[in-house]
C-alpha cells in the first residue's frame, strides 16, 4: 500500500485517562506538542469509546483536530467531518438489554442529541463523579432510548456476578472495563477499535506495520495487539501493559511525548 499524501503512518491515541488527563479535564499540554510535531508526517486519529461528536466531548476534538476518529470502539467512523462508516444495534435488541438492566439494578444507556438515556442515572451519576466530574449529565427517561439510534453502550454493574450473569444473558455483546474499574463500553462483538483502525489504514493506503496505538483501559486491548506499535501509558491496566509493545509513563508525567520522541516520531 501506498500513503498518496506522503504521510509515514497512523498514530492513534484514546482520549480518557490517555490524551484527557480526567482530573483537570484537560489534554495534556506536552501530548497535543507532540501531535502537532506528528501532524505532518502522520495521520492522527483518536480511537475512543466516547461518541466524540457528544456535547461532553467535542470540546475535546476541537482542540486536537485529528484527521480521523474510531468512535464507541469501531461502531462509528469519521474522517473529518464526514461520516465513513456506522453500525447500529437492533431496537429490539437494545430494548432487552435496557429492561433487564432496569430489572437487576445496572446502569445502562448512552448519549444521543444531548441527551443521557440511563437506567439508574444515580448509578451513572455516581460512577462519573469518581470518574470524570467534570461531566455534567442532561438525565431523561431511559425509554427513550429504544427508538432512538445506538451504536454501543455504557454499563455498569455492581459486581462480577453481576457481569457474569449479564454475558450469559446476552452473549453477544462484550464488557470492556474502564481502567478506573468504575463501568464498562458495552459493544456488539465483531465491532472494535481495532477493527476501525484497519479501515483507516485501507483508506489512507497505510501498511498496519506503519500504526501506533496509545491506550489505558481494555477496550483498548485489541488495538495495542493490532498496531504496529502498541503503547499503553503508565496508568494503563495492568493487562494491557501486558500485551503492549512499549509501556511509557503516565498521563501526568509527559508519559505521551516521551514516547514519541523515543520512538523516533517527533
Amino acid at each position: 500500500m501506498r500513503d498518496l499524501a506522503g504521510k509515514r503512518g497512523i498514530v492513534s491515541f484514546d482520549l480518557d485517562h490517555t490524551l484527557l488527563d480526567n482530573d483537570k479535564n484537560e489534554i495534556c499540554a506536552s501530548a497535543l506538542l507532540a501531535i502537532e510535531k506528528m501532524r505532518p508526517h502522520y495521520y492522527i486519529i483518536i480511537a475512543s469509546g466516547r461518541d466524540m461528536d457528544n456535547y461532553y466531548s467535542r470540546e475535546f476534538k476541537d482542540i486536537v483536530k485529528p484527521d480521523a476518529i474510531i468512535h464507541q470502539n469501531g461502531t462509528k467512523i469519521t474522517i473529518g467531518d464526514e461520516l465513513f462508516m456506522l453500525h447500529l444495534m437492533e431496537p429490539e435488541l437494545v430494548k432487552r438489554i435496557m429492561d433487564y438492566a432496569e430489572k437487576n439494578g445496572l446502569s445502562v444507556g448512552t448519549t444521543v442529541d444531548g441527551k443521557d438515556y440511563f437506567t439508574h442515572p444515580e448509578l451513572k451519576a455516581e460512577a462519573d463523579r469518581s470518574y470524570n466530574k467534570f461531566i455534567k449529565r442532561n438525565f431523561v427517561a431511559a425509554d427513550g432510548l429504544y427508538k432512538l439510534p445506538v451504536r454501543a453502550l455504557y454499563y455498569s454493574g455492581r459486581n462480577d456476578e453481576d457481569d457474569a450473569a449479564f454475558l450469559r444473558e446476552f452473549p453477544m455483546m462484550r464488557l470492556l472495563t474502564f481502567s478506573s474499574g468504575r463501568g464498562a463500553d458495552l459493544v456488539e462483538k465483531g465491532y472494535s477499535k481495532a477493527d476501525g483502525l484497519k479501515r483507516l489504514c485501507e483508506h489512507y493506503g497505510i501498511d498496519i506495520r506503519d500504526t501506533y496505538a496509545f491506550g489505558d483501559s481494555m477496550n483498548d486491548l485489541e488495538i495495542i495487539k493490532t498496531a504496529g506499535t502498541g503503547i499503553a501509558v503508565g496508568n494503563a491496566v495492568k493487562e494491557l501493559k501486558e500485551a503492549a509493545d512499549m509501556v511509557c509513563d503516565d498521563i501526568k508525567n509527559d508519559g505521551i511525548y516521551k514516547a514519541c520522541r523515543d520512538l523516533g516520531l517527533i
